[in-house]
């Protein structure tokens, strides 16, 4: 129970208290929502955006920042919608197709930032601005192309006649399996050399680890976790340039409410994905109480600077040594009470004068 305790009063594990609270202040909004059926299908709808917040953390606990995976999403979106049309056939080598593209980017956002020593916020900027122009380029700004419907399944279908429940979405159990295999992986060496990373690369590096392949790794995964947001995506969003849009900032800001540090070094992956679910009930709550979806941005904005400043006192909080207790420091012959240096003799407590030099050495001599 303590060790419940001293885990939930963390920033990661806090998030878990504000979800439900959240969840409770929903149901108290609309009693509706908190029926079986109506919680599964949240979970449902949530799914892409906690998929991707999951894949951000990666590159954000490695001291970085990915701005691309919004363009990643459109990309995927609108490359399903064209390539597949209404051939089934077609649809596990589209399929295949992105996540080569979604590897690819990260592999090149990855190699850029580590290789060429260039800031992963300008590299992901810069591939968030080509891939959005390549968008529009070729969409001409309009919903284009109309995937098969069995592909669209995998967003909006999911099995059906489940007591209780009614129905599990597709969308849920893929997040299931990928949050499984999330925390698995952090719990392997590289998880652990991610985060060692992100703390202290050099430290990392004079280890032996290759910081460079681990970080770009990190990119992978984030643009691959945006591929797969992107196939849930056009089940229920359709193919149009603006799915996607502004996906970057809102993962950012569940990551960060999920009490992940920027800079890296400190945060569970879970606590990502719970900060995505706490981030969708807030929204949630605010349109059963009849507050306009043009205030969305200004409290992603407000939760980001907010959020950040409380992760960061209290991690730094918990790394502070604690002060000793002077009445039970263990003394040395010589020393007061909450004096911890010895004294020679002839000196007194808290005398600080200057040390007589060795003999055949000079005062700076190296």
């Amino acid at each position: 129970m303590q060790r419940l305790a001293r885990t939930l009063g963390t920033p990661g594990g806090a998030v878990f208290i504000l979800c439900g609270v959240l969840l409770a202040a929903v149901v108290a909004a609309n009693p509706n929502f908190g029926e079986p059926g109506s919680l599964i299908r949240f979970i449902g709808r949530t799914a892409p955006i906690t998929i991707a917040a999951m894949g951000q953390y990666f590159v954000i606990v490695a001291g970085e920042f990915d701005l691309s995976m919004g363009s990643v999403v459109t990309m995927q979106v609108v490359i399903s919608g064209n390539l597949i049309g209404q051939d089934e056939s077609r649809i596990l080598p589209v399929m295949l197709l992105m996540l080569v593209l979604g590897t690819l980017v990260g592999l090149v956002n990855g190699l850029a930032t580590t290789l060429l020593r260039v800031p992963s916020f300008i590299v992901t900027l810069g591939t968030m601005l080509a891939l959005s122009g390549l968008v529009l380029y070729l969409t001409g700004g309009a919903a284009t192309g109309n995937p098969v419907d069995s592909f669209r399944q995998i967003g909006r279908g999911g099995i059906r006649d489940v007591p209780v429940v009614d129905i599990i979405p597709y969308p849920a159990i893929i997040l299931v399996v990928l949050a499984v295999g999330a925390v698995l992986l952090m719990r392997r060496p590289y998880g652990r050399t991610l985060i060692a990373a992100g703390d202290n690369p050099d430290a990392t590096h004079l280890a032996g680890a290759p910081v460079w392949w681990v970080k770009t790794r990190a990119f992978i995964l984030s643009s691959l976790a945006a591929t797969v947001a992107g196939i849930i995506l056009v089940g229920y969003a359709g193919v149009h340039p603006s799915v996607g849009r502004g996906y970057e900032f809102t993962a950012i800001t569940a990551v960060v409410l999920g009490g992940v540090v920027l800079g890296g070094g400190r945060g569970w992956v879970l606590s990502a994905a719970a900060g995505a679910f706490a981030l969708e009930l807030l929204f949630t709550l605010l349109n059963f109480l009849g507050v306009a979806s043009t205030w969305r941005d200004t409290v992603q904005g407000v939760i980001i600077i907010l959020a950040v400043a409380a992760a960061g006192k209290a991690w730094r909080a918990g790394l502070r040594p604690r002060r000793r207790d002077p009445a039970t420091t263990p003394q040395t012959p010589g020393t007061t009470a909450g004096d911890t240096t010895p004294h020679t003799p002839g000196t007194t407590a808290g005398d600080t004068g200057p040390t007589p030099p060795v003999p055949g050495t000079t005062t700076g001599e190296n």
